[in-house]
Protein backbone atom coordinates (compact mmCIF):
# COMPACT_ATOMS: atom_id res chain seq x y z
CA UNK A 1 0.00 0.00 0.00
CA UNK A 2 2.26 2.74 -1.32
CA UNK A 3 -0.23 5.53 -0.64
CA UNK A 4 -0.58 4.49 3.00
CA UNK A 5 3.17 4.34 3.48
CA UNK A 6 3.68 7.74 1.88
CA UNK A 7 0.89 9.23 4.02
CA UNK A 8 2.64 7.89 7.12
CA UNK A 9 5.92 9.36 5.95
CA UNK A 10 4.36 12.80 5.45
CA UNK A 11 2.44 12.74 8.75
CA UNK A 12 5.70 12.04 10.60
CA UNK A 13 7.07 15.42 9.46
CA UNK A 14 6.32 18.25 11.89
CA UNK A 15 5.08 20.71 9.32
CA UNK A 16 3.10 23.19 11.41
CA UNK A 17 2.30 26.17 9.18
CA UNK A 18 4.30 27.69 7.52
CA UNK A 19 6.91 24.97 7.97
CA UNK A 20 6.94 22.30 5.26
CA UNK A 21 9.04 19.98 7.40
CA UNK A 22 10.75 18.47 4.37
CA UNK A 23 7.53 17.02 2.94
CA UNK A 24 8.04 18.60 -0.47
CA UNK A 25 11.54 17.14 -0.71
CA UNK A 26 10.01 13.69 -0.25
CA UNK A 27 7.49 14.37 -3.02
CA UNK A 28 10.07 15.82 -5.41
CA UNK A 29 12.31 12.78 -4.90
CA UNK A 30 9.45 10.55 -6.09
CA UNK A 31 8.40 12.78 -8.98
CA UNK A 32 11.77 13.52 -10.58
CA UNK A 33 12.38 9.90 -11.70
CA UNK A 34 8.99 10.06 -13.46
CA UNK A 35 10.16 12.96 -15.63
CA UNK A 36 8.77 15.82 -13.57
CA UNK A 37 10.59 19.12 -13.57
CA UNK A 38 10.43 20.21 -9.93
CA UNK A 39 10.74 23.85 -8.94
CA UNK A 40 10.88 25.20 -5.40
CA UNK A 41 9.38 28.66 -5.02
CA UNK A 42 10.04 30.34 -1.67
CA UNK A 43 8.24 33.44 -0.50
CA UNK A 44 7.70 35.51 2.62
CA UNK A 45 9.89 37.07 5.32
CA UNK A 46 12.79 35.17 6.87
CA UNK A 47 10.85 34.40 10.05
CA UNK A 48 7.79 33.13 8.13
CA UNK A 49 9.31 31.53 5.07
CA UNK A 50 6.89 29.60 2.87
CA UNK A 51 7.97 26.74 0.62
CA UNK A 52 6.04 25.92 -2.54
CA UNK A 53 6.59 23.10 -5.00
CA UNK A 54 5.62 23.31 -8.66
CA UNK A 55 6.22 19.99 -10.42
CA UNK A 56 5.27 19.42 -14.05
CA UNK A 57 5.58 16.60 -16.57
CA UNK A 58 4.69 17.52 -20.15
CA UNK A 59 2.43 15.27 -22.20
CA UNK A 60 1.90 15.03 -25.93
CA UNK A 61 -1.25 17.14 -25.90
CA UNK A 62 -2.03 20.68 -24.83
CA UNK A 63 -4.25 20.06 -21.80
CA UNK A 64 -2.89 20.18 -18.26
CA UNK A 65 -4.33 18.74 -15.05
CA UNK A 66 -3.03 19.96 -11.70
CA UNK A 67 -3.27 18.26 -8.33
CA UNK A 68 -3.08 20.89 -5.60
CA UNK A 69 -2.50 20.48 -1.89
CA UNK A 70 -0.80 21.79 1.23
CA UNK A 71 1.82 20.16 3.41
CA UNK A 72 1.39 22.58 6.31
CA UNK A 73 -0.92 21.63 9.15
CA UNK A 74 -2.60 23.51 11.99
CA UNK A 75 -1.06 23.44 15.47
CA UNK A 76 -1.75 20.30 17.47
CA UNK A 77 -3.43 21.86 20.45
CA UNK A 78 -2.73 20.38 23.93
CA UNK A 79 -0.47 17.37 23.38
CA UNK A 80 -1.74 15.71 26.55
CA UNK A 81 -5.18 15.44 24.99
CA UNK A 82 -3.90 13.36 22.07
CA UNK A 83 -4.13 9.60 22.49
CA UNK A 84 -0.83 9.27 20.61
CA UNK A 85 1.87 11.64 19.40
CA UNK A 86 0.29 13.74 16.59
CA UNK A 87 3.43 13.40 14.48
CA UNK A 88 3.83 9.67 15.00
CA UNK A 89 1.46 7.99 12.52
CA UNK A 90 -0.50 5.49 14.58
CA UNK A 91 -3.05 2.80 13.72
CA UNK A 92 -6.03 2.13 15.98
CA UNK A 93 -9.34 0.55 15.10
CA UNK A 94 -8.81 0.74 11.35
CA UNK A 95 -7.86 4.41 11.43
CA UNK A 96 -4.60 6.23 10.73
CA UNK A 97 -4.11 8.93 13.35
CA UNK A 98 -1.88 11.99 13.15
CA UNK A 99 -2.00 15.72 12.50
CA UNK A 100 -2.66 16.19 8.79
CA UNK A 101 -4.02 12.68 8.28
CA UNK A 102 -7.27 14.06 6.85
CA UNK A 103 -6.20 17.62 6.08
CA UNK A 104 -4.46 16.87 3.83
CA UNK A 105 -1.41 14.64 3.74
CA UNK A 106 -3.35 11.51 2.85
CA UNK A 107 -4.74 13.24 -0.24
CA UNK A 108 -1.25 14.32 -1.28
CA UNK A 109 0.05 10.79 -0.81
CA UNK A 110 -2.90 9.35 -2.72
CA UNK A 111 -2.62 11.60 -5.76
CA UNK A 112 1.17 11.26 -5.85
CA UNK A 113 0.90 7.46 -6.02
CA UNK A 114 -2.01 7.77 -8.45
CA UNK A 115 0.28 9.76 -10.75
CA UNK A 116 2.96 7.07 -10.43
CA UNK A 117 0.51 4.32 -11.37
CA UNK A 118 -1.01 6.34 -14.21
CA UNK A 119 2.39 7.01 -15.77
CA UNK A 120 3.52 3.41 -15.29
CA UNK A 121 0.53 2.29 -17.35
CA UNK A 122 0.65 5.30 -19.71
CA UNK A 123 4.31 6.34 -20.12
CA UNK A 124 3.52 8.67 -23.04
CA UNK A 125 0.18 10.27 -22.17
CA UNK A 126 -1.47 13.11 -23.99
CA UNK A 127 -2.18 14.81 -20.69
CA UNK A 128 0.33 17.12 -19.01
CA UNK A 129 0.34 16.43 -15.27
CA UNK A 130 1.40 18.91 -12.59
CA UNK A 131 1.43 19.21 -8.80
CA UNK A 132 1.13 22.49 -6.90
CA UNK A 133 2.03 22.04 -3.24
CA UNK A 134 2.25 24.83 -0.65
CA UNK A 135 3.08 25.24 3.03
CA UNK A 136 0.88 28.33 3.48
CA UNK A 137 -2.70 27.15 3.27
CA UNK A 138 -3.41 26.94 6.98
CA UNK A 139 -1.66 30.29 7.58
CA UNK A 140 -2.22 33.75 6.10
CA UNK A 141 -2.24 32.31 2.55
CA UNK A 142 -0.30 35.25 1.13
CA UNK A 143 2.97 33.52 0.20
CA UNK A 144 1.67 30.16 -0.96
CA UNK A 145 -0.57 29.10 -3.81
CA UNK A 146 -1.42 32.69 -4.70
CA UNK A 147 2.29 33.45 -5.34
CA UNK A 148 2.72 30.34 -7.50
CA UNK A 149 -0.40 31.18 -9.50
CA UNK A 150 0.87 34.71 -10.12
CA UNK A 151 4.13 33.30 -11.48
CA UNK A 152 2.35 30.74 -13.64
CA UNK A 153 0.12 33.47 -15.06
CA UNK A 154 3.16 35.62 -15.85
CA UNK A 155 4.67 32.67 -17.73
CA UNK A 156 1.43 32.09 -19.64
CA UNK A 157 1.24 28.56 -18.27
CA UNK A 158 -1.92 26.80 -19.39
CA UNK A 159 -3.98 25.04 -16.71
CA UNK A 160 -7.16 23.29 -17.82
CA UNK A 161 -8.21 21.22 -14.82
CA UNK A 162 -7.37 21.31 -11.13
CA UNK A 163 -8.22 18.87 -8.35
CA UNK A 164 -7.59 20.18 -4.84
CA UNK A 165 -7.21 17.38 -2.31
CA UNK A 166 -9.31 19.02 0.42
CA UNK A 167 -11.23 16.58 2.65
CA UNK A 168 -14.72 16.94 1.18
CA UNK A 169 -16.37 13.59 1.97
CA UNK A 170 -18.97 13.60 4.74
CA UNK A 171 -19.99 10.06 5.66
CA UNK A 172 -18.54 7.90 2.88
CA UNK A 173 -15.58 8.48 0.59
CA UNK A 174 -16.85 10.23 -2.52
CA UNK A 175 -20.29 11.24 -1.25
CA UNK A 176 -19.47 14.93 -1.80
CA UNK A 177 -17.14 17.04 -3.90
CA UNK A 178 -16.84 20.80 -3.89
CA UNK A 179 -17.33 22.42 -7.28
CA UNK A 180 -16.99 25.92 -5.87
CA UNK A 181 -16.71 27.99 -2.72
CA UNK A 182 -18.31 31.13 -1.42
CA UNK A 183 -16.36 34.35 -1.22
CA UNK A 184 -15.20 35.75 2.11
CA UNK A 185 -14.98 39.40 3.12
CA UNK A 186 -14.39 40.72 6.63
CA UNK A 187 -15.02 44.12 8.13
CA UNK A 188 -13.75 45.86 11.26
CA UNK A 189 -16.24 48.54 12.25
CA UNK A 190 -15.32 51.16 14.85
CA UNK A 191 -18.25 53.27 16.07
CA UNK A 192 -17.16 56.39 17.90
CA UNK A 193 -18.79 57.99 20.94
CA UNK A 194 -17.80 60.15 23.87
CA UNK A 195 -16.42 58.56 27.04
CA UNK A 196 -17.95 59.61 30.33
CA UNK A 197 -19.27 58.63 33.74
CA UNK A 198 -22.11 56.16 33.53
CA UNK A 199 -24.11 58.21 36.07
CA UNK A 200 -24.03 61.24 33.75
CA UNK A 201 -25.07 59.89 30.35
CA UNK A 202 -26.07 63.37 29.22
CA UNK A 203 -22.38 64.31 29.29
CA UNK A 204 -21.29 61.28 27.25
CA UNK A 205 -22.26 59.53 24.05
CA UNK A 206 -22.60 55.74 24.29
CA UNK A 207 -21.34 54.14 21.05
CA UNK A 208 -22.75 50.73 21.99
CA UNK A 209 -26.28 52.14 22.19
CA UNK A 210 -25.75 54.04 18.96
CA UNK A 211 -24.46 50.99 17.08
CA UNK A 212 -27.08 48.48 18.17
CA UNK A 213 -29.96 49.56 15.85
CA UNK A 214 -27.67 49.55 12.82
CA UNK A 215 -26.21 46.15 13.77
CA UNK A 216 -29.69 44.74 14.23
CA UNK A 217 -30.65 45.94 10.77
CA UNK A 218 -27.50 44.51 9.19
CA UNK A 219 -28.21 41.15 10.83
CA UNK A 220 -31.68 40.93 9.25
CA UNK A 221 -30.89 42.01 5.67
CA UNK A 222 -31.38 39.49 2.88
CA UNK A 223 -28.25 40.30 0.93
CA UNK A 224 -29.16 37.97 -1.91
CA UNK A 225 -31.08 34.73 -2.43
CA UNK A 226 -28.24 32.57 -3.68
CA UNK A 227 -28.66 30.45 -6.79
CA UNK A 228 -28.66 26.82 -7.94
CA UNK A 229 -25.12 26.32 -6.62
CA UNK A 230 -24.71 28.80 -3.75
CA UNK A 231 -26.76 29.40 -0.59
CA UNK A 232 -27.73 33.00 0.19
CA UNK A 233 -25.00 35.34 1.36
CA UNK A 234 -24.49 35.27 5.14
CA UNK A 235 -23.57 38.20 7.40
CA UNK A 236 -22.19 37.21 10.80
CA UNK A 237 -20.69 39.23 13.65
CA UNK A 238 -17.80 37.46 15.37
CA UNK A 239 -16.53 39.90 18.00
CA UNK A 240 -17.69 43.02 19.82
CA UNK A 241 -15.16 44.98 21.88
CA UNK A 242 -16.18 47.94 23.99
CA UNK A 243 -15.56 49.42 27.42
CA UNK A 244 -12.62 50.14 29.65
CA UNK A 245 -13.20 47.20 31.98
CA UNK A 246 -14.74 49.45 34.60
CA UNK A 247 -18.44 49.19 35.36
CA UNK A 248 -19.03 52.90 35.69
CA UNK A 249 -17.53 54.20 32.45
CA UNK A 250 -19.32 54.77 29.16
CA UNK A 251 -16.78 53.79 26.49
CA UNK A 252 -15.51 56.14 23.83
CA UNK A 253 -15.75 53.57 21.05
CA UNK A 254 -16.98 50.09 20.24
CA UNK A 255 -15.36 47.77 17.68
CA UNK A 256 -17.32 45.12 15.81
CA UNK A 257 -15.75 42.37 13.68
CA UNK A 258 -17.99 40.80 11.07
CA UNK A 259 -17.76 38.60 8.00
CA UNK A 260 -19.66 37.98 4.79
CA UNK A 261 -19.62 34.54 3.21
CA UNK A 262 -21.08 35.58 -0.09
CA UNK A 263 -22.47 33.90 -3.16
CA UNK A 264 -21.76 34.73 -6.78
CA UNK A 265 -24.96 36.79 -6.74
CA UNK A 266 -23.17 39.48 -4.69
CA UNK A 267 -19.87 41.28 -5.05
CA UNK A 268 -17.60 42.96 -2.50
CA UNK A 269 -18.67 46.28 -3.97
CA UNK A 270 -22.40 45.61 -3.60
CA UNK A 271 -22.00 44.37 -0.01
CA UNK A 272 -19.86 47.34 0.97
CA UNK A 273 -22.30 49.79 -0.60
CA UNK A 274 -25.33 48.49 1.29
CA UNK A 275 -23.42 48.23 4.58
CA UNK A 276 -22.32 51.85 4.37
CA UNK A 277 -25.85 52.94 3.44
CA UNK A 278 -27.21 51.37 6.64
CA UNK A 279 -24.49 52.85 8.86
CA UNK A 280 -24.87 56.30 7.30
CA UNK A 281 -28.65 56.22 7.60
CA UNK A 282 -28.30 55.65 11.35
CA UNK A 283 -26.09 58.71 11.60
CA UNK A 284 -23.08 56.92 13.07
CA UNK A 285 -19.60 58.37 13.32
CA UNK A 286 -17.49 55.43 12.31
CA UNK A 287 -14.55 53.96 10.45
CA UNK A 288 -14.75 50.67 8.57
CA UNK A 289 -11.81 48.65 7.31
CA UNK A 290 -12.41 45.88 4.78
CA UNK A 291 -10.44 42.75 3.90
CA UNK A 292 -11.48 40.54 0.98
CA UNK A 293 -10.28 37.06 1.90
CA UNK A 294 -11.41 35.36 -1.28
CA UNK A 295 -13.68 35.65 -4.26
CA UNK A 296 -16.28 32.99 -5.01
CA UNK A 297 -15.52 30.44 -7.70
CA UNK A 298 -17.71 27.90 -9.42
CA UNK A 299 -17.07 25.03 -11.80
CA UNK A 300 -20.32 24.13 -13.50
CA UNK A 301 -20.86 20.52 -14.58
CA UNK A 302 -18.56 19.78 -17.51
CA UNK A 303 -15.46 17.79 -18.38
CA UNK A 304 -13.78 17.84 -14.97
CA UNK A 305 -16.91 17.34 -12.88
CA UNK A 306 -17.95 14.45 -15.13
CA UNK A 307 -14.48 12.87 -14.98
CA UNK A 308 -14.50 12.99 -11.18
CA UNK A 309 -18.08 11.79 -10.84
CA UNK A 310 -17.42 8.86 -13.18
CA UNK A 311 -14.23 7.95 -11.29
CA UNK A 312 -16.03 7.98 -7.94
CA UNK A 313 -18.92 5.96 -9.34
CA UNK A 314 -16.59 3.36 -10.83
CA UNK A 315 -14.56 2.99 -7.63
CA UNK A 316 -17.22 3.34 -4.92
CA UNK A 317 -20.60 2.98 -6.62
CA UNK A 318 -21.69 6.33 -5.16
CA UNK A 319 -23.44 9.17 -6.94
CA UNK A 320 -21.56 12.15 -5.55
CA UNK A 321 -23.18 15.39 -4.44
CA UNK A 322 -21.93 18.74 -5.72
CA UNK A 323 -21.57 21.34 -2.99
CA UNK A 324 -20.17 24.84 -2.42
CA UNK A 325 -20.52 24.88 1.37
CA UNK A 326 -17.72 25.26 3.89
CA UNK A 327 -14.84 27.67 4.25
CA UNK A 328 -12.39 29.00 1.73
CA UNK A 329 -9.64 26.97 0.08
CA UNK A 330 -6.72 27.56 -2.26
CA UNK A 331 -9.14 26.84 -5.08
CA UNK A 332 -10.01 30.55 -4.90
CA UNK A 333 -6.53 31.40 -6.18
CA UNK A 334 -6.22 28.61 -8.73
CA UNK A 335 -9.60 29.44 -10.26
CA UNK A 336 -8.16 32.77 -11.45
CA UNK A 337 -5.93 30.93 -13.94
CA UNK A 338 -7.83 27.65 -14.34
CA UNK A 339 -11.47 27.52 -15.41
CA UNK A 340 -12.28 24.08 -14.02
CA UNK A 341 -11.44 23.52 -10.34
CA UNK A 342 -12.95 20.98 -7.97
CA UNK A 343 -12.07 19.72 -4.51
CA UNK A 344 -12.17 16.07 -3.52
CA UNK A 345 -10.67 14.14 -0.65
CA UNK A 346 -11.34 11.94 2.41
CA UNK A 347 -13.88 12.30 5.21
CA UNK A 348 -13.56 15.65 6.97
CA UNK A 349 -15.07 14.80 10.38
CA UNK A 350 -11.80 15.07 12.31
CA UNK A 351 -9.97 17.91 10.56
CA UNK A 352 -8.25 20.41 12.90
CA UNK A 353 -9.35 18.30 15.89
CA UNK A 354 -7.51 16.37 18.57
CA UNK A 355 -6.84 12.81 17.31
CA UNK A 356 -7.25 13.70 13.65
CA UNK A 357 -7.58 10.55 11.54
CA UNK A 358 -8.41 9.00 8.20
CA UNK A 359 -9.98 5.51 7.77
CA UNK A 360 -7.26 3.23 6.43
CA UNK A 361 -9.64 1.38 4.12
CA UNK A 362 -10.37 4.64 2.28
CA UNK A 363 -6.79 5.39 1.27
CA UNK A 364 -6.51 2.91 -1.62
CA UNK A 365 -9.94 3.82 -3.04
CA UNK A 366 -9.01 7.52 -2.81
CA UNK A 367 -5.82 6.84 -4.75
CA UNK A 368 -7.76 4.82 -7.29
CA UNK A 369 -10.28 7.61 -7.84
CA UNK A 370 -7.48 10.07 -8.52
CA UNK A 371 -5.91 7.60 -10.99
CA UNK A 372 -9.24 7.04 -12.73
CA UNK A 373 -9.68 10.80 -13.09
CA UNK A 374 -6.32 10.98 -14.86
CA UNK A 375 -7.36 8.15 -17.15
CA UNK A 376 -10.67 9.86 -17.92
CA UNK A 377 -9.06 13.23 -18.67
CA UNK A 378 -6.29 11.68 -20.75
CA UNK A 379 -8.95 10.41 -23.15
CA UNK A 380 -10.04 14.01 -23.67
CA UNK A 381 -6.56 15.49 -24.10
Amino acid sequence: MKALHLAEQLISRRSVTPDDGGCQEILAARLKPLGFVCETIESGPADFRVTNLWAKRAGRGEQTVVFAGHTDVVPTGPLEQWTSDPFTPTHRGGRLYGRGAADMKTSIAAFTVAVEEFLAANPDPSLTVALLITSDEEGPSVDGTVVVCEQLKARNERLDYCIVGEPTSVEKLGDMIKNGRRGSMSGKLTVKGVQGHIAYPQLAKNPIHLALPALAELATIEWDWGNDFFPPTSFQMSNIHGGTGAGNVIPGAVVIDFNFRYSSESTPESLKKLTHEVLDRHGLEYTLDWVVGGYPFLTTPGELVTAVQDAIRSETGLETELSTTGGTSDGRFISRICKQVIEFGPINASIHKIDEYVPVDQIEPLKNVYRRVLENLDKLA
